[in-house]
């Protein structure tokens, strides 16, 4: 029993890359429209330089829904889920607190107050002059927005009671409503269009899913990893404390800033595609830290394999759970991580205690 323990904790990472593979290949035939061996047979044609139009008119109802459909969705989830995992497991190493998340301090909803500001702005703006840019305001703004909450909430934790849980979880309390207030208005004064925009903010939804969006956040996660990655050493040392790092010639206030930046890059883009989704990034760190220790080196990846699993995993269950009709997956996350979330506080009482 030890040994297969042991086993099962050396091979982490690839008992989880062998689940994600096989979740995506089942995922990729579960929906409203079945899927057929004959409709991967357009592959070599697809992707032809030439006649691009004709040969998507050319496309079975099959192929146009794997490939224009359901392929970048389940692919953005497994990003989106990587994404959050991986800044859920930057924020608990920030704050040394198992129980911090981007979305419960905060991060999350003020990178959905950034964007729904934007959405209602820009309707009122001359489009003239935003033209050029207006395809990339929604994520400048997220990131903006997610960029002040971590730097108020780095700030306002180190103030307040450094290390406290409860004042930690109070200032995010805070973030929450003033966000929740601004989008509230946002709401009030915005037009049936832009309703249904900010409707998908709040509950959070990957059906609008674009090739151009995977490459983006496959490019951003691939370089966030590599820019982490010589950090992962100081990461294990500032979970000793901030003198304790320093003394060993680590430079704290530069990591800290590093991590503030990475975090708000990853959570805030993952608002501006799929709206706020949220608990991924407080379940995954968790269950690995569980399974293989407290390590950076294999946390902060092995945290990106199972937050792509858990949201894929979500955003099938939102696919096929009302057939034809599609329920937000931020629903299915929600349900999941609010019981988690209250066993975790309990252990952390039970702990101080």
């Amino acid at each position: 029993m030890i040994k297969f323990r042991n086993l099962l904790r050396a091979q982490a990472g690839w008992w989880l890359g062998v689940s994600l593979l096989l979740t995506l290949a089942l995922a990729v035939q579960l929906g409203a429209v079945p899927v057929n061996a004959t409709d991967w047979l357009v592959v070599p044609t697809l992707f032809e330089w030439s006649a691009p139009a004709a040969v998507a008119q050319a496309l079975s109802p099959g192929s146009h829904v794997l490939f224009s459909l359901r392929l970048p969705r389940l692919l953005l989830a497994v990003l989106v889920g990587a994404s959050l995992g991986l800044s859920g497991a930057l924020t608990q190493s920030l704050f040394r607190n198992p129980l911090a998340e981007p979305g419960l301090l905060g991060v999350s909803a003020g990178a959905a107050c950034a964007a729904a500001l934007t959405i209602v702005m820009v309707g009122e703006l001359s489009l003239t002059v935003i033209a050029p840019v207006q395809p990339w305001l929604l994520p400048l703004a997220a990131f903006a927005g997610a960029l002040a909450v971590c730097f108020s909430l780095e700030h306002m934790a180190r103030w307040i009671a450094p290390g406290s849980i409860a004042a930690l979880l109070l200032t995010g309390i805070a973030m929450n409503a003033l966000a929740g207030a601004v989008i509230g208005l946002c709401t009030y004064l915005a037009n049936d269009e832009q309703l249904r925009s900010l409707s998908f903010w709040t509950l959070g939804s990957l059906a609008g899913a674009q090739w151009l969006w995977v490459g983006l956040f496959a490019v951003l996660l691939g370089t966030g990893y590599c820019c982490l990655r010589p950090s992962m050493r100081t990461l294990n040392a500032l979970a000793l404390g901030e003198s304790a790092a320093r003394q060993i010639g680590v430079d704290v206030n530069g990591l800290r800033k590093q991590i503030i930046v990475w975090v708000a890059l990853l959570a805030g883009l993952a608002v501006a595609f799929c709206g706020m989704i949220s608990f991924v990034g407080l379940i995954a760190p968790h269950l690995v830290r569980l399974w293989v220790g407290p390590d950076q080196r294999q946390v902060l990846p092995l945290s990106m394999l199972l937050g792509g699993l858990l949201l894929l995993v979500a955003d099938t269950l939102a696919r096929v759970v009302a057939v034809p009709a599609e329920v937000p997956v931020g629903i299915f996350t929600a349900l999941v991580g609010a019981p988690f979330f209250f066993v975790l506080v309990r252990q952390a009482r039970v702990q101080t205690s």
